[in-house]
């Protein structure tokens, strides 16, 4: 092997120091199914890290459809959407999203971070300019990156500056605006009404990604731009079904032809395998669940309300967070590392945010919620976390604790 090639990797150390400290909390293997109890290396803990925010992973109707389409259509589609791999499941799935979303049509991809990967590139060009919310979910930086369009960042959900980038703009291209509909780290959503108001202004698109939106806000779980009734002044709504949804893939909804282009022009749709059988089964399956009962929804907001109510009143730091995403702020890298370490040992799965994905003075643990918590098991992670907190010097803001 070419020595600096080797050096190249040998030179990284970020991971290793973690792992000397036995501290690393990654690729942690989990040895049955994602329930609000989980084995991980033999170990049974509470799980309160999943993005299952409605739990239906595990639910009978959607592991039923899953088996279904498995034995019908086997393991894999073998080749990409635009050859062989598409299914009479996937344009279902595309037409149900669709007219969930309340869009003309819908186009299913094999990932939610292809979905970025593939759409902003592709409808974006030399000349164009998208603007970014600080905070974006590294998808759609990524798929920012490798357009020929140039890319400004506005500081997170301020739509002053927004404003200030959109008026000094002096590009006469297509001026695009992408924003994650709920933050994934953070838990906010983002202020559509008033991206809206300055999309109407300064004539720009606007492109909401709702990963962690959908199953969550809006009618029925419709999203960010229904929880606000922006549905028909957000361009295009995009999405994974990797969360609330139960499934793995990803979706972009929007007018005809935009989607029309897409389905043609996407290298990473075009020259990807697409979604298998099973995976889109699952997705609809999830989708029947979710627009025929509201109640599943309704409890995961049931039990976002008690978990943030106790945890304001303890003292934990949680930012700004409006939705089943609760940031438990450390502001410290290694004692991030340390909470989530101990807390392990006490029986709490969560998931440290560290740098470089956040500044040191951000480093979080993210709690999230699901609707097959029960209230005691609420209780007792916090109690754990409470617990954990003092032992390791984390200042909590409340006498209460």
């Amino acid at each position: 092997m070419n020595d600096q090639f080797r050096e190249r990797f040998m030179a990284f150390d970020e991971a290793k120091k973690i792992q000397d400290k036995g501290l690393y909390a990654f690729f942690r293997p989990f040895k049955a199914r994602q329930e609000t109890i989980v084995n991980v290396n033999g170990k049974n803990v509470l799980m309160f890290g999943s993005n299952s925010y409605l739990g239906l992973t595990t639910h009978p109707e959607v592991i039923e459809a899953s088996e279904n389409a498995l034995r019908k259509y086997g393991s894999s589609c073998s080749g990409s959407r635009f050859l062989n791999g598409t299914t009479d499941l996937h344009q279902e799935l595309e037409q149900r999203m669709a007219k969930f979303l309340g869009k003309e049509e819908a186009l299913v991809f094999s990932t939610g971070f292809q979905v970025n990967l593939g759409t902003i590139p592709t409808i974006t060009r030399k000349g164009d300019t998208i603007f970014l919310d600080k905070l974006n979910h590294a998808s759609i930086y990524e798929g920012s990156r490798i357009s020929e369009a140039s890319y400004l960042r506005f500081k997170h959900n301020d739509m002053q500056s927004l404003e200030e980038k959109l008026g000094t703009c002096k590009s006469e291209g297509i001026k695009f605006i992408i924003v994650d509909g709920i933050f994934s780290m953070e838990g906010d959503i983002a202020n559509l009404p008033g991206i809206v108001s300055l999309a109407k202004k300064y004539n720009a698109v606007v492109m909401s990604d709702c990963a962690h939106a959908v199953g969550v806000l809006g009618e029925n779980g419709r999203g960010t731009a229904s929880h606000f009734n922006l549905t028909n002044d957000v361009d295009l709504i995009g999405g994974t079904f990797s969360k609330s949804l139960a499934s793995v893939g990803g979706f972009i909804a929007g007018n005809k032809e935009t989607i029309h282009y897409i389905k043609h022009k996407s290298r990473a749709l075009v020259f990807s395998a697409s979604m298998t059988p099973s995976a889109t089964a699952a997705a609809l399956a999830s989708l029947d669940i979710i627009e025929k009962d509201d109640s599943i929804r309704q409890k995961l907001w049931e039990n976002t309300r008690y978990a943030m109510e106790q945890l304001k009143e303890i003292g934990f730091d949680t930012g700004n967070t409006e939705t089943p995403i609760i940031p438990i702020y450390i502001r410290d890298n290694y004692k991030a590392y340390e909470f989530v370490h101990k807390l392990f040992e006490e029986g709490l799965f969560v998931n440290p945010v560290v740098s470089p994905a956040v500044a040191p003075s951000d480093s979080l643990i993210r709690f999230s919620l699901m609707a097959s918590h029960t209230f005691d098991q609420i209780d007792e992670a916090i109690s754990m976390m409470v617990k954990v907190a003092k032992q390791i010097g984390i200042r909590l803001q409340s006498k209460a604790a």
